[in-house]
């Protein structure tokens, strides 16, 4: 039996017990019926096969650059969040002649969609488009 039956029959099982309505398990089975159809199922368990591929290899440039990326996040956070904001207000208390406004300064909003792929918020909107709740955007 492939991946994608055997998920799709564990759902349908898993559906039957948590939603007695039958009307409500059938619209449940035609939408997963529908993701398989239009890959959403198939494009998730390579990208998962993917994930696994790389994390087992033992080069650090197969299985090391989503460390690195995740450790290059966190240092940028700890900058914009602890560590420019702790130094102004030195320099700022110590009467500095360097200005404050002169530390190099983030720009978080183009590395917030990087660090929140990396902590699956990808997977969350698709949990959230599959049970119909995701608005579309």
């Amino acid at each position: 039996m492939d991946p994608i039956t055997a998920i799709l029959q564990l759902a349908s099982t898993i559906l039957d017990k948590i939603l007695p309505d039958k009307a409500a398990a059938a619209d449940a089975k035609l939408k997963l019926l529908d993701m398989q159809l239009s890959g959403d199922i198939q494009n998730a368990i390579s990208q998962l096969q993917v994930n696994q591929a790389e994390a087992a290899n033992k080069s650090v440039f197969v299985a090391g650059w989503r460390p690195f990326v995740g450790w290059a996040c966190g240092a940028a956070f700890v900058y914009a969040f602890i560590i420019q904001p702790v130094i102004q207000t030195i320099l700022v208390a110590a009467h500095s002649q360097f200005d404050p406004a002169k530390l190099p300064v983030l720009n978080l909003s183009e590395m917030m969609p990087v660090l929140l792929g990396m902590l699956g918020m990808g997977v969350l909107r698709t949990i959230d488009k599959t049970n119909g709740s995701g608005n579309g955007h």
